[in-house]
Parts: structure tokens; sequence; C-alpha cells
């Protein structure tokens, strides 16, 4: 445990007892940048702000826009996890977010960075009043800007600077002093158009995804799902029908006498696919899934180990996991790429990663993998590109949500999730999704290699100072 000692001068001139400002890596720095000339963030910024807390009121996709919270930002599709906002009674202009903001969170994720991309805007996606809005004056680099922010340097000041004991927090006006160290206009450039290129790529893959599954649906000749093809928990609409149905006591198994099991909407919608199709079981291997077994938990230095990656980090743009000591090291549990799992222990709300397929890029390929994910391989019947396009879709994620069993904590019942049927269009068009799959993720991975040597490169010129 460190320790640190304090003058009662120290304290009298900064008025801050809190351990947290007087933390000795934070000195550090702070001797590092007087020795340095630095600006103030409001001296590059336009404006830095958040928005009022107004009117909340939640309601259906079709019915809403999205509405980032904290953790929503920092994901790798927000869509994915956030509520929506009703357009009637929510709708707030200045809670907008737009292309080329910098987020940060006010309470809870201190340091907690994000860089908003331009396909944001064609969502009208709201944040939160729990997010500070930094927008950068047009003639200096929001992209270096960020990549400073999200540096162990940038976060190290936003910790300094924020407040509070059980929740810490930080505002509007404190994260407007927050110190830019000055460098040449060269290095900003370099950074700027790595944080840029890495912007336009994510953007690239969240559309390639999308067009995936969008040629996936037409080729099966299956529209958009609406609400009453599913049943769920969530907002629901005053008109929307209660869901009753019979069923025969020969239909019913050992397998599950849970009515959501047997629901007559997911029924009726598995009889949309018209063409062939197979169970999920006949294009995995072993015609089952599996999971991963217990593993170190000794955490290390990073890089002195191997990442392991939990449910809650794996679906972030960039993971950071933890690192843990190889001993005992098990390589069945590192994933292999092309591996396609499944988020399998969580609950029912609609914003939850819950019952939600990844396709494993090179982004997560060798990394540990914790037991709360059903893992799958590829027997060679359909590429597994193909699979998980398909188990992404709104069909798949409904016929996965399906089969899942318990009650605070939900879990996917083994024999009817291999049960799902998986419909095969010609082999052509499978290839190209697989292929635009691949070249999804590969751009993502691109994207976090940019991001990462922006900010290395940050790291290492700060570091240098001392030397």
């Amino acid at each position: 445990m460190k320790s640190i000692s304090v003058s009662i001068k120290t304290i009298r001139l900064s008025m801050r007892m809190d351990g947290s400002y007087h933390n000795a890596d934070i000195n550090v720095y702070d001797d590092i940048l007087q020795g340095h000339s630095s600006h103030c963030l409001d001296f590059y910024c336009s404006n830095i702000y958040t928005t009022g807390r107004g009117r909340r009121v939640y309601t259906r996709p079709n019915h809403g826009v999205p509405f980032l919270s904290n953790s929503d930002m920092t994901t790798q599709d927000p869509l994915m996890s956030c509520n929506y906002m009703s357009r009637k009674y929510g709708y707030d202009e200045p809670s907008l977010l737009k292309e080329g903001m910098i987020l940060t969170g006010r309470v809870g994720a201190i340091g907690q960075t994000a860089f908003v991309p331009k396909y944001w805007e064609k969502y009208k996606m709201m944040g939160s009043d729990n997010i500070i809005r930094i927008v950068v004056k047009d003639e200096f680099k929001n992209g270096f800007i960020y990549a400073y922010l999200a540096s162990k340097y940038g976060n190290l000041s936003f910790w300094k600077h924020a407040t509070g004991g059980v929740q810490p927090f930080i505002t509007d006006k404190m994260v407007a002093k927050l110190p830019i160290p000055d460098m040449s206009i060269t290095f900003q450039e370099e950074v700027d158009d790595l944080i840029q290129e890495s912007a336009r790529l994510r953007e690239e893959a969240v559309n390639m995804v999308e067009q995936a599954k969008k040629l996936l649906k037409e080729k099966a000749n299956l529209e958009d799902l609406v609400p009453e093809d599913y049943d769920y928990y969530g907002h629901r609409a005053a008109d929307r029908k209660v869901s009753c149905f019979s069923i025969n006591r020969k239909d019913i198994t050992t397998t599950t006498i849970n009515a959501f099991n047997l629901s007559e909407r997911i029924r009726k919608t598995k009889k949309k696919i018209q063409s062939h199709y197979v169970c999920l079981g006949e294009v995995i291997e072993n015609g089952r899934t599996f999971s991963s077994t217990s593993s170190s938990s000794v955490e290390v230095s990073p890089n002195k180990g191997v990442m392991f990656v939990n449910q809650k980090d794996i679906f972030d743009n960039i993971i950071k996991g933890k690192w843990v000591s190889k001993r005992g090291f098990n390589s069945a549990n590192c994933i292999q790429l092309g591996e396609v799992l499944v988020a399998c222990d969580g609950t029912l709300g609609e914003s939850e990663f819950f019952c939600h397929a990844l396709y494993a890029g090179e982004e997560l390929s060798g990394k540990l993998i914790s037991s709360h994910f059903m893992r799958m391989r590829g027997n060679g019947t359909i590429p597994m590109g193909y699979l998980f396009a398909w188990l992404d879709t709104d069909y798949g994620f409904r016929f996965i949500r399906n089969t899942q069993a318990g009650t605070k904590l939900c879990h996917p019942i083994q024999k009817l999730f291999v049960e799902i049927p998986v419909p095969l269009i010609d082999s052509d068009s499978m290839q190209e999704i697989d292929r635009m799959v691949r070249d999804a993720h590969t751009k993502r991975y691109q994207a976090n290699c940019n991001e990462r040597q922006a900010i290395s490169m940050i790291e290492q010129e700060i570091e240098s100072w001392t030397k």
C-alpha cells in the first residue's frame, strides 16, 4: 500500500484534503508539467458543458432516439445497450451528441472518455446529463486533445480534479481547468490523423456489419421484426396484446415448462423462415457450445501475463480487461480467431448485453475469456462470420433470448439453444457475408491499434521530458 505525507501548507493552498488530489503519481506528473509550457483545456475549446436533467420518458426503439449513458458511450455499438428516449416527451436538442465532440463521465466514470464519430449524428443520439461535452475550436486538433485526455496522464488529471467520496464526480468547470501540455504542431497533427482515421475505420466497420445483416435477411426473404413478433421485458405500448396461448400436455417435455421458452409469438416468427434452414447444432463443432474453465485470478502488471476478459469489458471499443498470471494457464480458455461467442449470464432488460453475439476477430484472438460466454467453433458447414451475422440480427437475438431460463440471473438452456434455426442461403452470398464480417472486425482492430498508438505517442513524449 502506498502512503504519502502532505504538509499543512499544501492543504491550505489547495483547499483540498482528499487523497486522490495529493496522490503521489499525480504530483510527479504535476512536477513534469511545471517544467513545460501548457494551457488549460478551455483555451482550446469553444464550449465545455453538461445538459440539464430533462424529462426521461423511455420507449421502444421505433418510437424514440438513442439515449446514451456514461457506460454506453465507450461500447462498440451503443445502439445495443442504450435506452431510447421518447421523441415526443424526451427529445432535447442540446443533448444531441455531435461529430468530433469529446465526451467524459461526470459522475462515477471519472476519466472515461469517448470521441464522437460521424455516424452517431445519423441516429440523433442524445447523451445524459452525466456526460460532459468538450467542443474543441476548429483551429485546434480535437483528435490530439482526445488522445491526451485518454492517456494515463490525462486520466491522472481527471482524478486530481475530481472530488467526492462514495461516488466521485467532476464538473465541467473542473474539466475546463485541466492542463494540456504544449506539443509541436507536427506532433499534434500526427496524433490527430491517427484518431481521425480510427473514427473513420470504426464507422466503416459498423456500416459493414449492418450491410452484412441486411444482405442476409434479403437473401432469406425476412423482414424486420416488430414488437408483436416476440416477447420481451421492457417498455410496452398500451395497446400491446397479452400473449396468451395453450399447449398440449404431450408437447411439454422435461426440458422446460417455462412459458417464455414455449412462446407462441416466437413459434410464429420461426415460421417466417421460408428458405431451407438447419439447427444451430448442425453447424458447430460437436453439435454443442462450450465454455471456458476456471483460470488464474492473480492479477499481474500489464503485459506480464495474459489478458483476461469478462462480460463487462468485452463489448467496449477498446478491450482493457485485466492481466492475470500464466500460472496454471490453460490454452483452451484462449479465444481462437473466428469463434462466435454469446454472453450467457445476465438479466432480460432490453438494454442488457445478455444473449448478444460476438465475433472473435484480431482484437479478441488469444485472450483469456471468462466462463460467462457460450463459445462456438464451426464444423465447416457454414462460415462462422455468416453464423455471427445471423445471431446478431433481430431474429437471432430474439431466438437466443427465447432459450433462457432463470429468474434473477438467467442462462440459455443448451438443448433449446442448439435447436435455433439457421437459414441457409446460396453459398456465394454466405461467403460474401462472412468476408464482410471478417473485414469489419479487421477494421475495428486497426482502429484500436491507431488509437493505442496515438495515446502511446503522447505518453512517450511526456516521459521523454524527464530524461
